[in-house]
């Protein structure tokens, strides 16, 4: 399958313009979005779809759901098709959210009466029921995702498209469609699922294809297709698996676990969690130092994992591999957080060898909201007078 747009010059759009520029409008650019793309998947299957901004991602889900025209190729879906894949889309913002869910979940494919009988529950699950009377131009974008998201999940579609305009909603609210993302995997639905968030790739998907410049790269595991990422964003080509020009310390994958080993796209506060990070060094270290840092929505750095705080690992030669890990008891507060994963080397003084900018995440939960950025044990005592 293939898509191109036209990308005008110059827009008119009066009848009177036309006319004084007759031939100003024909000049365009072409962009071309999708390059051959072909991928199956199969029933049941959950497929994940990643790439850099402009890569192609929402142009392919918008073809998959009708909402464009392809200029080559076919495409076959078998199933009834629920997408949820830009945000207000089908949304009437003059209209309230009560009208907006039984309009939308007719389009999807409810009768009138099901559209009915179920939306207790799609408002339910939105969390907007002092707001069902709002109209939608009131509504907050995280308020409008919740809805949307709502709406798609409940017409029980066969095949489901989801964007990533799922990174508006708030951590709780994320957590909440990544259960029940694992509900309707365990219900056997086919779902087609748009991200940047590695974790989620790692955690959800049976597959996953990587799209670059339109065309797809790649169509592997979700591991393989993790790194592949990982190493477009990080700036040397998914097919250069040589180091860049002056590179000492190779930094891998990094992940967040529970002690018995299951990969985390969410933790619970309270909990013990492990973060790891796979590391590869290009020359001697006599003295690495290895950090992690976790930073929330706000972009503060709220937690760093570091080795000055344990005993040496010892000095590594060229050609060694190693896994870091870094075990803790999740104090965190609510929030989304970012991990930033560094290697430095101390020498008399400390030189930071590679650090790779916010390449995984994690969503804490918590039942406690104090407000800080993290919740530390307490204890309290009150002595009356």
């Amino acid at each position: 399958m293939s898509k191109t747009f036209r990308l005008p010059h110059q827009r008119y759009s009066t009848l009177k313009e036309r006319a004084l520029h007759p031939l100003s409008s024909r000049k365009h650019d072409e962009l071309v979005a999708l390059r051959d793309v072909s991928f199956h998947v199969g029933t049941g299957e959950f497929f994940g779809i990643v790439g850099r901004n402009g890569s192609g991602k929402s142009t392919l889900l918008k073809c998959l759901a009708g909402i464009y025209g392809t200029d080559s190729g076919s495409m076959r879906i078998d199933g009834r098709l629920s997408p949820f894949i830009e945000l207000g889309v089908g949304f009437n913002p003059e209209l309230t959210a009560r009208d907006n869910v039984i309009i939308n979940a007719i389009m999807l494919g409810l009768s009138r009466r099901e559209a009915r009988r179920r939306f207790d529950e799609i408002i339910e699950f939105a969390e907007l029921q002092e707001f069902v009377d709002l109209k939608l131009k009131n509504y907050s974008s995280g308020m409008s995702v919740r809805l949307g998201f709502s709406v798609a999940v409940q017409v029980d579609a066969d095949v489901l498209l989801v964007d990533e305009v799922l990174a508006v909603g708030d951590g709780a609210f994320q957590l909440k469609c990544f259960d029940q993302f694992a509900r309707m995997r365990a219900q056997g639905r086919t779902i087609l699922f748009v991200t940047h968030d590695m974790a989620a790739i790692e955690r959800f998907c049976d597959r996953a294809m990587l799209l670059e410049r339109g065309e797809a790269v790649s169509i592997d595991t979700p591991e393989r297709v993790s790194q592949l990422y990982r190493e477009i964003n990080f700036g040397r080509a998914a097919v250069e698996p040589a180091a860049r020009p002056g590179q000492e310390v190779r930094i891998g994958r990094i992940w967040c676990e529970d002690p018995s080993g299951d990969r985390l796209v969410t933790a619970t506060q309270g909990d013990t969690c492990r973060v790891s990070m796979e590391v590869e060094f290009l020359r001697p270290v006599r003295f690495p130092v290895f950090t992690v840092a976790f930073r929330n929505e706000v972009r503060h750095t709220v937690f760093t994992a570091t080795s000055v705080a344990h005993p040496s690992a010892g000095a590594f030669a060229a050609g060694d591999r190693a896994i870091v890990s870094f075990a803790f008891e999740n104090a965190l507060a609510q929030s989304h957080y970012t991990l930033t994963p560094a290697v430095g080397e101390y020498e008399g003084e400390y030189h930071l060898l590679e650090q790779r900018e916010d390449v995984a995440s994690l969503i804490v939960e918590a039942s406690l909201h104090s407000g800080g950025v993290v919740d530390l044990p307490t204890r309290m005592e009150v002595e009356r007078g």
